[in-house]
């Protein structure tokens, strides 16, 4: 299973970030950026699946594509903030951290707009 890799690679990075934390103040920092980059270059081919499948079912329901690939960018914000946020918390850097985080909500927020927008429309053509 594909979550044992991942949990097996999390875990011998775990074990090397504790034994070099006391030797090597910035080692363990990279271990855990290398660790967590191996981890999502493994969940590429995962992904793709995902994508894959949501857009055959779009195609299917006859959803229009522009909504449900502003979805997918919603998404990867989302992931790619909390990732990030998590990488600089890691290395001490909270004030960063909380940067990313702000920066990555507004970023949704701004691709959420036409998805509102076209909610409301809808709305307003029920009434």
């Amino acid at each position: 299973m594909l979550i044992i890799k991942i949990v097996g690679l999390a875990f011998i990075a775990l074990f090397l970030i504790l034994i070099f934390r006391h030797l090597n103040s910035s080692l363990p920092t990279f271990i855990g950026l290398a660790a967590g980059t191996l981890i999502l270059l493994i969940m590429i081919e995962p992904l793709k699946e995902v994508i894959d499948f949501i857009r055959d079912i779009t195609e299917r329901a006859n959803i229009d594509t522009i909504y449900i690939g502003i979805v997918l960018k919603i998404l990867a914000i989302a992931y790619i903030a909390s990732f990030s946020s998590a990488l600089c918390k890691d290395a001490n850097a909270d004030s960063l951290a909380a940067q990313i985080d702000l920066s990555g909500k507004i970023m949704i927020l701004v691709l959420a707009i036409p998805i509102l927008m076209a909610v409301l429309n809808s709305i307003l053509q029920i009434m």
